[in-house]
């Protein structure tokens, strides 16, 4: 047990040199909080700037599968741009922009003849939910192109990656399947339909 004889008694100068000490204390608490607190600003833009600059390599690596993709595959339609989707195509077009208000799109692969017009999405890799847009395409072009609003429209959906689910989807939607068999090019029609 303690003794109340082990305790000094403060005096006013002892209690002023606790306030003081106290004080100090709490300005060099303050000063290391506002260190801290730089630092990790410091921190979180260094990891922003590391960050965007990731994001910006990944899209240029995605672009770049991308592109390759969108080349592989319309040189495979453009060495043989005759009979596609049970018609006969004379023209052949790549990355065509429409740009009306509230409906612009781009259409990676256009097979354009007299009465028909092929939109051929274009994908590295695709997925399930690339199916709707694929659709929308067909929405999309006609407004875009009023040109083409007597045309029959036909859709399809070309990868290097497909899988069961996304080609059973694309035929159940009347959607072309254009895809990479060894080095070959196939595309299934199986129930295409005009959009």
């Amino acid at each position: 047990m303690t003794s109340i004889t082990e305790y000094q008694t403060a005096t006013p100068e002892s209690v002023w040199a606790a306030f003081r000490e106290t004080d100090k204390q709490m300005k060099e608490t303050d000063m290391r909080m506002k260190e801290t607190d730089r630092q990790m600003k410091q921190f979180n833009a260094d990891y922003e700037r590391r960050m965007k600059k990731m994001e910006d390599l990944f899209g240029a690596w995605s672009n770049n599968q991308g592109s390759f993709a969108e080349a592989h595959f319309f040189n495979s339609f453009e060495a043989g741009k005759t009979n596609f989707f049970g018609e006969r195509f004379d023209e052949i077009q790549r990355n065509v922009k429409g740009i009306n208000k509230g409906f612009f799109d781009e259409y990676d692969i256009l097979l354009i003849n007299g009465k028909s017009v092929a939109i051929v999405e274009v994908k590295y890799k695709a997925h399930q939910n690339d199916v709707p847009k694929v659709i929308k395409k067909a929405e999309t072009f006609r407004v875009n192109f009023p040109e083409y609003s007597r045309h029959k429209v036909y859709l399809g959906l070309a990868t290097l990656a497909f899988y069961p689910e996304l080609e059973q989807e694309c035929i159940d939607q009347g959607i072309a399947v254009v895809k990479q068999v060894g080095d070959t090019v196939v595309i299934n029609e199986a129930n295409l339909r005009v959009f």
